[in-house]
């Protein structure tokens, strides 16, 4: 059963004097699930310990900016409309259900979507605080959103989601594969292989116009691409002045892939004929 969860209405209850107040935040946290709160804790200086970002720097205005803003209510408005209904339309495109939950939240910057297990169950969490920030509070980036990390769960509990290689460039093939899948899921529930929720500004007319200049450069940044130097997944990224190109580039990867396997067979390949694959699209779409 896809279990839906709004964890915002206690948000105002952790600015006491209008300040974000991170032990009252570990208890709310801990208070949807429990015992979780160092899980966030740890993945935010993971993330700072690149020394890029800094938590007082770079993530506490995003979360400050939660703080009476007047788009939430938008924002929990468009939630609830993307879920009505939700896992009966998963089910009827594509076979099945999804036993999971998603909950929307006030995260420490961990993602706009960040797929988990808790207490043996995948949770799909919904920071606020991040939607805010790239203006996702609207129905369209919202469907795309919560699609897009319900695709993550779909190829976990009906394929063959971890079996991937971490690190090196297997592991970079890996994401761009799995993020390709999540893209496709979320296209063919919302019936448009041409949505992305990221298409903002100009960004997929862009893609379009550079698909073989990014698939080269991925390519060539395989060898000695790590988490802190990668250019492709997340807004944060900076390829050509540009976030968000793998998941670009990972739609067109695994559309090539539908076009010889049904999506069923397409999310149980292993991470070796995924690179074999690869190494095929690279051959054939490096150059113009």
């Amino acid at each position: 059963m896809l279990r839906v969860i709004d964890a915002t209405a206690q948000v105002d209850g952790l600015f006491p004097g209008g300040r974000f107040d991170l032990t009252r935040w570990e208890g709310y946290i801990n208070a949807v699930y429990p015992g979780s709160s160092a899980m966030f804790r740890e993945d935010a200086d993971a993330c700072a310990a690149g020394g890029t970002f800094t938590f007082e720097r770079d993530f506490l205005p995003v979360i400050q900016n939660v703080y009476r803003n007047p788009e939430l209510d938008t924002l929990r408005a468009s939630f609830s409309a993307v879920t009505h209904g939700l896992e009966e339309r998963i089910r009827r495109q594509f076979g099945q259900g999804l036993d999971a939950d998603l909950t929307l939240y006030l995260g420490l910057c961990n993602g706009a979507g960040w797929v988990v297990e808790l207490a043996g169950r995948d949770v799909v969490l919904l920071g606020i605080e991040k939607i805010l920030e790239l203006n996702w509070q609207g129905l369209e980036a919202m469907t795309g959103l919560v699609y897009h990390e319900l695709g993550h769960v779909y190829h976990r509990r009906h394929g063959a989601l971890d079996q991937g290689a971490e690190n090196g460039p297997e592991g970079f093939v890996w994401q761009l594969f799995t993020e390709g899948v999540a893209m496709c899921f979320e296209q063919d529930l919302a019936g448009n292989s041409r949505w992305f929720h990221q298409d903002s500004g100009g960004w997929l007319a862009w893609c379009e116009a550079n698909l073989f200049q990014i698939l080269a450069d991925f390519d060539r940044d395989l060898p000695a691409m790590t988490r802190q130097n990668q250019r492709y997944f997340g807004d944060w990224c900076d390829y050509q002045g540009w976030g968000d190109a793998g998941y670009y580039l990972g739609a067109r990867f695994v559309r090539r892939l539908l076009e010889r396997f049904t999506f069923q067979q397409v999310i149980v390949l292993t991470p070796e004929r995924v690179c074999g694959l690869y190494r095929e699209f690279v051959r054939l779409y490096a150059q113009p």
